[in-house]
């Protein structure tokens, strides 16, 4: 038996997409003599489709749309995942769920039992676990359809009433399948591998593992899909960020070399995991909503220099626009580095100079302002200008606004609300500043892109004079390694500190870290590449005090 799979990239609620191209890879593996295609996880709806699972039409579109791909299954079979009604009614209405679909009719409906219920995952909130197991015989093959966690793991990070995987190997099958919608981030294309092998292995199956590539707002899916042999060896691994498709038959994956081929992406290759992320996550932020132009603001600084990189490399050079506006603190450098930089790339930009504007507040503020100091109130009056400056444009032309904000500035609050922080996407928002220089060292690899001055000068805001980052923020090799672990590793302070950091630096950076919720909370979707990013994955009270 030949079987086809097909890694796509899906739109949320955007049937009559979702649904072409299903048929037209249908008629693909028609064409190239496969018994079986198998496409991702709620690839009907494309993942995760949230709320509108809630609407009764759109649940009516789903089932539209399986009619029409059922009627191009008359000869092929094709499994599907689309959402399906629970017909036992008790529970939620909904199961996630994979349709089998051959001689044009629905021959079985499998139905995920794992349901996960952590981080970015909401699944427990829209559908009913099945609590039963079983394989469909096709074309003298007994198969076993899991969906994405059946076939992880139980742990408490999922709510189920039975173990899918135990169930059926009771059931003898010959081959395993499964549809994912696995969103990435920088270390789960080895965790998944590690769990698609231990499963092959103690259930003796070779396993046909399809999931999602493209982006959906701060969702990111890497592809990556994979066929590992019953003893637990990677035999083909489909290409990451991008559509993909593959023939294979179920004879040549029982008969291997026993040997894994080499990995799309090493162990060591995290920096260009979520640099070719990133680029993947604006360029699906655009298509999908219909957007073609992007500014952003260039300060001649790291963080907006990388954005630029990305942001061209996503949309083409001639769909990005740069404003510099340097304020009287800015120095001559930093307007020539961004010149240099918009140069290099081939971008159009705009030198409009803040002074003029800032005066003007100051000037009819100043008879409010009993304390005439100069202060952070200042600093973000410039923030907010140029912020004023790049929404106009974003308004005038059709632009949208980049934040360039990084995860480490986010993260304790070194951002201005309704300056900086302002924007339709934020690129860097999960990338701590430690890992943006490992950006620029990867972009400025062949050529001198990003200018060295950029790379070698202290980060500064340049809102007041002399000003450098580290006057308020412990150096970002010490901020991010206790970011790290109060954000992604989750440990307490008191946890932290025994790990051998200072007390006081500690309790300022957790203090920070949970007195900025409130700005987090109005902060632009944040392209998710780490496992814990802020957003949908962190959500955090406001209000509370821990």
């Amino acid at each position: 038996m030949k079987i086809a799979i097909s890694q796509i990239n899906c739109h949320i609620g955007n049937f009559e997409h979702n649904c072409s191209k299903i048929i037209d890879n249908i008629k693909r593996a028609e064409k190239d003599g496969a018994d079986l295609i198998v496409f991702p996880e709620l690839s009907v709806t494309g993942y995760p489709p949230y709320d509108l699972l809630e609407y009764d039409d759109f649940i009516e579109k789903c089932y539209k749309s399986i009619d029409k791909i059922t009627a191009s299954c008359k000869n092929i079979a094709a499994i599907v995942g689309s959402p399906a009604y629970n017909e036992n009614q008790k529970g939620k209405k909904l199961h996630n769920s994979a349709f089998f679909l051959a001689e044009g009719k629905i021959k079985k409906i499998f139905n995920k039992g794992l349901l996960p219920n952590y981080d970015v995952f909401d699944e427990y909130r829209y559908f009913e676990p099945a609590n039963s197991f079983s394989t469909i015989n096709y074309n003298r093959h007994n198969i076993a359809v899991t969906i994405c966690e059946d076939l992880w793991s139980l742990d408490e990070k999922t709510l189920y009433v039975a173990s899918p995987m135990e169930e059926l190997a009771k059931q003898n099958p010959g081959i395993l399948i499964n549809i994912a919608a696995s969103p990435f981030s920088y270390n789960q294309h080895l965790e998944r591998k590690s769990i698609l092998a231990k499963n092959a292995m103690k259930y003796n199956l070779p396993v046909i593992y399809v999931n999602h590539t493209g982006a959906h707002t701060d969702l990111i899916f890497d592809g990556g899909s994979m066929i590992v042999d019953a003893k637990g060896k990677i035999i083909h691994e489909m290409k990451y960020f991008m559509e993909d498709y593959h023939l294979v038959s179920i004879d040549s994956i029982k008969n291997t070399n026993g040997k894994d081929i080499p990995a799309t992406y090493g162990m060591d290759e995290k920096i260009k995991l979520i640099h070719d992320a990133l680029i993947l996550g604006i360029r699906d932020y655009f298509h999908k909503t219909g957007f073609t132009k992007a500014i952003l603001g260039l300060s001649g600084g790291l963080d907006s220099a990388v954005v630029l990189v990305l942001a061209a490399k996503a949309l083409g050079n001639d769909n990005i626009k740069a404003l510099l506006m340097p304020s009287r603190f800015s120095s001559d450098h930093s307007v020539e580095d961004a010149v240099e930089l918009a140069k290099n790339m081939g971008i159009s930009y705009d030198i409009l100079p803040i002074k003029k504007i800032y005066d003007v507040f100051i000037k009819t503020l100043k008879p409010f302002f009993i304390k005439n100091t100069f202060d952070a109130t200042e600093e973000n009056i410039q923030a907010r200008a140029r912020a004023m400056l790049l929404m106009a444009y974003s308004n005038k032309y059709g632009y949208v606004l980049f934040n360039t904000s990084n995860k480490s500035e986010s993260a304790v609050g070194y951002t201005t609300l309704y300056g900086d922080m302002c924007g339709g996407l934020s690129v860097l928002g999960d990338v701590y500043k430690t890992e943006v220089y490992e950006l620029v060292d990867y972009i400025n690899r062949s050529e001198m892109v990003i200018p060295a001055n950029t790379i070698n000068k202290p980060p500064s805001a340049e809102l007041r004079p002399g000003q450098k980052d580290t006057d308020s923020l412990p150096g970002y090799e010490l901020l991010d390694k206790i970011l790290f672990n109060y954000i992604e590793r989750q440990m307490s302070p008191a946890d932290i500190i025994k790990k051998g950091f200072k007390p006081g630096i500690v309790k300022k950076t957790v203090s920070m870290v949970n007195k900025n919720e409130y700005k987090r909370f109005q902060s632009p979707p944040v392209l998710r590449v780490s496992p814990k990013a802020f957003g949908t994955g962190r959500r955090m009270p406001v209000v509370a005090k821990y």
